[in-house]
């Protein structure tokens, strides 16, 4: 095995003379320490603003029940109106429940026909 050594004879004071010009003094030298200060060394970066999910239903206003339910909404008043809402999608989740307990299936089967229900809903129009 052969070891190769290289030697840097005649370099004054690093790389900052003839290899470098001036440029290499500035920067290595005197200057260093000015421009260490003139450099930001903290940077604050703000929390990304985050937007508030939106619960909108994208066949809003479709759907065969869509156009009742608007009316009874604009009637009852939203804030009655989602409770009254809320209540029927709680029974309907205990029904879909006891279903499932008396035929035997599991939570996720379960989960999946709560899923399968909100999406009918959405379709036809009961979440507009």
């Amino acid at each position: 095995m052969a070891v190769a050594s290289i030697s840097a004879t005649g370099v004054k004071g690093g790389f900052g003379t003839s290899f470098m010009g001036e440029w290499g003094t500035s920067v290595a030298g005197e200057d260093s320490t000015m421009l260490a200060r003139s450099v930001q060394t903290q940077v604050r970066v703000g929390k990304p603003l985050k937007m508030p999910p939106m619960m909108k239903n994208v066949n809003e206003g479709k759907g065969l029940f869509a156009p009742a339910v608007v009316v009874t909404r604009n009637i009852v008043g939203k804030k009655r109106f989602n409770q009254l809402r809320g209540k029927a999608i709680a029974l309907h989740s205990q029904v879909i429940t006891e279903f499932c307990k008396s035929i035997g299936a599991d939570a996720k089967q379960r989960q999946g026909l709560i899923r399968l229900a909100k999406k009918n809903g959405e379709k036809l129009g009961f979440l507009a």
